[in-house]
């Protein structure tokens, strides 16, 4: 009997190990699980090369100032564009939604006498309301969110165009309380602007609201698997127009910021704020696919594109350069999305 137990031991096949793992893969699953890795990886090796090159002038508390400042209109309008991508679409009219709050509230404060308050709140009301056409539209009529918003994009530029009569409100007529983001307070011994803070502050709160509540959840689900978002009982059509109007309104918000950014009230301002936002998105490592992502990521992506753009600008590089590099940043970012994503496939 013991001779036939240790013959049948003998036979049996040797326990399958699982197979080690090299370098690159184990990179690519890191990258896939903490989306925030890469870009928080780029923009510490980008500010330690700048700093080397141009020296003390990139790090000087000033111009790190200086760089939050440029990034915080475009982090605005990228949070909302992060909520769009995150659901496998992708709104080209943030930028004109921005611009034509921005232009209703100076209008109606200045030329209309309206309450400084009541008109920034029916700014950021009407940035809402363009996002709900946006969400209807993709949601009801079942246009395709590119399309959609190629088409939203015009419309709400020449409603713009048409409400100003392409007229700007120039500094010395813009209210105080629609200037008060471009305020300034003294931090570490540096001016920040008020809009920077309050920018970190809306990624924070959004950052939770994905990450902590049910609403966040179903956005990601949607993203990931819209029929199995439906077959788990989300009602996938909510959710998708109440992610396009949260973006709307953030659009609003981001209005205000705008205002107090330039200074006056401009119908031609915020020109590039669609491909702007949609660059921070892709570099902050949010996939155009959806359902991958993180919201703060945005904001290292926007942090990266003033990064570059301060540090090449410091070292006498052509402005042509400059774009050339960031378009370089763009392309790197989907190539690295896409070889991320074979972890899940």
């Amino acid at each position: 009997m013991a001779h036939d137990t240790v013959a049948h031991h003998a036979a049996d096949p040797p326990a399958l190990q699982p197979p080690r793992r090299g370098l690159r893969a184990r990179a690519q699953a890191a990258l896939h699980s903490q989306p925030l890795l890469g870009p928080l990886i780029v923009l510490v090796l980008a500010s330690t090369l700048f700093t080397l090159w141009v020296g003390p002038r990139f790090s000087d508390p000033l111009n790190l100032s200086l760089i939050l400042q440029q990034v915080q209109i475009i982090g605005m309008v990228g949070i909302a564009q992060t909520l769009i991508v995150l659901t496998a679409g992708i709104d080209l009219s943030v930028g004109a939604i921005t611009v034509l709050a921005s232009v209703v509230m100076g209008k109606l404060a200045v030329d209309h006498g309206m309450p400084v308050l009541l008109a920034l709140l029916l700014g950021v009301v009407i940035g809402a309301a363009c996002g709900g056409v946006n969400g209807l539209l993709v949601t009801r009529l079942r246009i395709p969110p590119f399309i959609a918003t190629l088409g939203t994009l015009s419309v709400f530029s020449a409603l713009t165009l048409a409400y100003s009569r392409s007229e700007t409100i120039s500094a010395q007529d813009v209210p105080t309380l629609l200037s008060w983001p471009g305020h300034s307070v003294r931090i570490l011994g540096t001016e920040v602007t008020y809009s920077s803070l309050l920018m970190i502050g809306c990624f924070a709160v959004v950052a939770y609201v994905l990450r902590c509540t049910a609403w966040g959840a179903h956005l990601h689900a949607v993203g990931d698997s819209p029929e199995g978002a439906r077959l788990s009982g989300i009602r996938t059509g909510r959710v998708l127009l109440s992610v396009y109007v949260a973006a709307g309104t953030i659009c609003g918000v981001a209005a205000w910021f705008l205002i107090g950014r330039i200074g006056s009230v401009s119908p031609q301002a915020g020109e590039n704020l669609n491909l702007s936002s949609i660059t921070a998105v892709v570099i902050g490592g949010t996939s155009l696919f959806g359902g991958r992502g993180h919201v703060l990521g945005t904001l290292l992506g926007s942090l990266i594109v003033g990064v570059f753009s301060s540090g090449l600008a410091l070292a006498g590089v052509n402005d042509l350069w400059q774009v050339f590099t960031i378009g370089v940043l763009v392309i790197a970012a989907v190539a690295a999305d896409q070889w991320i994503r074979k972890v899940a496939s």
